[in-house]
């Protein structure tokens, strides 16, 4: 039998615990948890019950359980479990609530069971970056995305319109232009723009097609691509432009130009020397 393996990390940024289980084949008896439960299942199908409900689970669906859902599963089929889940404190989720929505109050999703393929990508990034520890801003930023995607289609009482914030925006643009060498954090740049983080995720996304982060990082490789082309060495165009470390900044910049930072830097050297 495959063996049983239990995972766990406690993410400061986000304030949560994101773990793994693989390989469980042993039921789960009535219980409930006084936090929220995200959870994703990979392999493995389970008979569920939830709140007096029955379900079957398999391999795709995301599961959610509010603060004292009472819930069990067993094992169905020979398939063993494979899943991926968050506990999030209600402390965390009323924090997220006020941010997204503007009220302090915890939310009641519509269904404990979905199969909503873009969110079950993006919960499935995120769950990855938080066990591989990955930096601050682009995690926080993904974790925002999916609980913002989750808020939309499933607490309708809870989702607002998003306004414009044009002006907003630029801000943060500007701000992330002049900062761009610097390690700056959504909080900052949330701040300078005078927007909640999840307010400026959305309306940065509604107005330039992409997600904050990934405008600092494109701004960084544009950067780049200049210091580069003066004869700059690599691994100082990757301090020099805000990357966490050369590794992050080479694996960026290939999967965005086409080549690696050096091979980039040696065509304008061959144009030097003709």
């Amino acid at each position: 039998m495959k063996k049983e393996v239990r995972t766990i990390v406690y993410d400061k940024t986000l304030r949560l615990e994101a773990y793994r289980l693989t390989g469980i084949a042993r039921p789960f008896p009535e219980h409930f948890h006084d936090h929220y439960v995200f959870g994703l299942m990979e392999d493995g199908s389970r008979s569920l019950s939830c709140d007096g409900r029955d379900y079957i689970i398999t391999k795709g669906d995301m599961i959610i359980f509010h603060p004292y859902d009472n819930h069990a599963c067993t094992q169905k089929g020979r398939n063993l479990l494979d899943y991926r889940g968050l506990n999030i404190p209600e402390s965390v989720m009323l924090d997220l609530s006020e941010d997204m929505t503007g009220e302090r109050k915890l939310p009641r999703f519509s269904k404990h069971i979905m199969s909503d393929a873009q969110i079950i990508r993006s919960f499935r990034l995120l769950h990855e970056m938080i066990m591989d520890q990955e930096k601050a801003f682009v995690k926080e930023e993904k974790f925002l995305t999916v609980l913002s995607a989750l808020f939309e289609k499933y607490e309708p009482n809870f989702y607002k319109n998003i306004p414009a914030c044009r002006e907003e925006v630029e801000k943060a643009c500007r701000f992330m232009e002049e900062n761009f060498s610097e390690h700056i954090s959504l909080e900052e740049i949330s701040r300078y723009a005078g927007l909640s983080k999840s307010t400026l995720l959305r309306a940065f996304a509604k107005e330039k097609g992409i997600t904050p982060y990934r405008y600092l990082e494109t701004i960084r490789i544009h950067q780049a691509k200049q210091m580069l082309g003066e004869g700059m060495a690599p691994a100082e165009v990757a301090i020099k432009t805000g990357f966490s470390d050369q590794s992050h900044f080479t694996n960026y910049f290939s999967r965005l130009i086409g080549v690696a930072p050096g091979a980039y830097r040696g065509i304008y050297k061959r144009k030097e020397g003709k």
